[in-house]
């Protein structure tokens, strides 16, 4: 089997999902999510989730009109976001002061869902990139310990946003790589059997493997959820890791392929749940990059947007494809040299200049079908109305 590489075996280790830890003596105060200053976005301020985004369109024949995405103060559902890997604080697990990676991220992932739902995004201590760094580069392994932090965040936020802001309402739970992990691992323990579950509309769990057995729509990662398998489902999981259609998942990927026989890795098509290769309404962030750097995508041939927010239709198809152990969302682009548009779209991860075949379009996961899972939370609002 290829090596997966430092990079995606430390990963790999610091990910897994080890049994709750006991508190030990001198481990590290538990947050108070009583405290505003302990959440990075709540419903009604002016934070990261709480802003229009100004989005221009992009179509065959060039920039279209702009739109912006404006927080709706009376939806009647509410969405719970764990943002993923971001945060270069020095030390293994990040501290509670939001910088512009966590900042940028929720605006990037999360913030347009605030048109149809009130917006609740804790700030947790999670495993931090520099400690992804120190378990590739041979430095101490703490890994059950700095995860344990990370998800005991994230469970002390949910009980008091179930305890104190719920209300009743129906929800959504959503998260990107490691917001999956302990997404994951907090339907598994938490919600599953719980009066809870039944006013999840879904759990948005994207850009980590999801496990099921092979023909099968539940089991494996959970035992009662199953995967979304029609519009207006509701109680289920929708979940994908994205690859290029011309790069598939290689041996020894970090996404998309599952390590046990018997078991694949789940893929719901985000474009209107359907397994044909169906058309992906996406936004893009044309900016800097959460690191400074500039975006490498000329995104129109009448010259850059003029807005920080680029929405596609159509520009990316995706489709699902499982085969054993193997299972992803298999994406195309439109490619057409004689139009305006770009084509090209970003997502790939590169380390030291090398793209990383192995992690797919990690990056653009959520991007690549922020329009359709949207679509997916009005329709299962609307079958969760009829219900």
């Amino acid at each position: 089997m290829k090596a997966v590489g430092p990079i995606a075996a430390a990963l790999a280790a610091l990910i897994a999902a080890p049994a709750p830890a006991q508190q030990a003596e001198g481990a590290p105060a538990p947050v108070d999510y009583s405290l505003p200053a302990s959440w990075l976005c709540l419903p009604g301020r002016g934070d990261a989730c709480g802003k229009p985004l100004p989005t221009i369109a992009l179509n065959a024949n060039g920039y279209g009109s702009v739109g912006q995405s404006v927080p709706r103060q009376d939806a009647a559902v509410d969405c719970f976001y764990v943002y993923p890997t971001v945060s270069a604080d020095q030390a293994d697990n990040s501290d509670m002061m939001p910088g512009p990676q966590e900042q940028g991220v929720a605006a990037i992932q999360f913030a347009r869902f605030s048109a149809i739902c009130r917006t609740f995004a804790p700030l947790y201590r999670q495993a931090t990139l520099t400690a992804l760094l120190r378990q590739a580069t041979g430095g101490a392994a703490r890994t059950a310990e700095v995860m344990d932090l990370a998800y005991a965040d994230v469970l002390a936020a949910w009980r008091h946003y179930l305890a104190n802001h719920n209300g009743g309402r129906p929800f959504v739970l959503i998260g990107h790589s490691q917001g999956t992990i302990h997404l994951t691992r907090l339907i598994a323990q938490e919600i599953e059997g719980s009066e809870a579950a039944t006013r999840m509309l879904s759990a948005m769990l994207i850009g980590y493997n999801v496990e099921v057995p092979e023909g099968r729509l539940v089991g494996g990662s959970f035992k009662q959820t199953p995967l979304c398998t029609r519009l207006g489902e509701t109680g289920c999981i929708v979940t994908y890791v994205s690859y290029r259609a011309t790069n598939p998942p290689p041996p020894g990927a970090l996404f998309g392929r599952s390590p046990r026989p018997g078991m694949t890795v789940a893929c719901t098509n985000p474009a209107r749940l359907r397994r044909a290769t169906m058309p992906l309404d996406s936004y893009w962030y044309a900016g800097p990059s959460l690191t400074g750097t500039p975006s490498t995508i000329s995104w129109s041939s009448a010259g850059a947007p003029p807005t920080p927010f680029v929405r596609t239709e159509g520009l990316a198809s995706g489709a699902c494809v499982n085969r054993g152990q193997v299972g992803y969302l298999s994406i195309a682009v439109n490619a057409d040299p004689a139009d305006m548009r770009t084509d090209r779209i970003p997502g790939d991860v590169t380390i030291a200049g090398r793209m990383q075949p192995g992690w797919g379009l990690h990056l653009a996961d959520m991007n690549l079908a922020l329009g359709d899972l949207i679509a997916l939370v009005e329709a299962q609002a609307e079958g969760f109305k009829r219900r």
